[in-house]
């Protein structure tokens, strides 16, 4: 009995420091800092982004879906509301507000009481420098579960507005001739599911700097 009782808090001191880490818990999970195309499940575009205006509402640089999965312009890094509050490797939460910033414009996926071009429900833009912009870049991840996991579609729904990432189908003509109209609509339906596609993982893990490259 004496050995018995010098054995549990030994015991204890190892597994403690397990259960400190919450990054293990989510070996399949998003992870901040993460860059990744995103595609949405029911039209089966990607949301891309590029240094073209919308000619009306608000001028900002235009958002759309398009088709091909090798596009450069369409990742997107994980980022949170701000650096502290999601830190690179943490897996994101179901509920998190997250900012998703174009890689290659430095612009943050943005929305606001604009008509959109097309079909007239909110426009989406891209908007800010270097990844900085202003409090209408906020996006809540709605997922299922404990995290965003790679393999489920999970919807975006805006802070400020409260409308959906979504799309419709309806499609651009010159200079971006099939591309699809990405817009907020204020229902959730099956026009606004998402799920992770290609890209540069961080693992969730005690080392940040551990990737999967996908």
């Amino acid at each position: 009995m004496r050995g018995g009782r010098r054995l549990f808090p030994l015991l204890l001191l190892v597994l403690l420091p397990g259960l400190c880490h919450g990054r293990e818990s989510a070996p399949g999970a998003v992870t901040c800092g993460s860059v990744l195309k995103l595609l949405n499940t029911r039209h089966n575009v990607r949301l891309h982004s590029h240094e073209v205006k919308y000619g009306s509402g608000s001028g900002q640089q235009s958002v759309t879906g398009v088709e091909a999965s090798d596009d450069a312009n369409s990742y997107w890094r994980i980022r949170g509301k701000s650096d502290s509050s999601c830190q690179r490797g943490t897996p994101v939460k179901c509920g998190q507000a997250i900012r998703l910033t174009h890689v290659n414009t430095g612009k943050n996926l943005h929305t606001h009481h604009f008509p959109s071009p097309l079909s007239n429900n909110q426009e989406v833009s891209a908007f800010g420098d270097d990844g900085e912009g202003d409090d209408l870049d906020f996006w809540i991840v709605q997922c299922s579960g404990s995290y965003w996991e790679r393999e489920d579609a999970v919807r975006f729904k805006h802070v400020g507005t409260e409308v959906f990432l979504s799309i419709t189908g309806e499609q651009y003509g010159h200079p971006i001739r099939g591309q699809r109209e990405v817009h907020g609509m204020p229902a959730a339906n099956h026009h606004n599911y998402w799920k992770a596609m290609e890209g540069v993982f961080i693992k969730p893990s005690l080392d940040p700097a551990k990737h999967d490259e996908l």
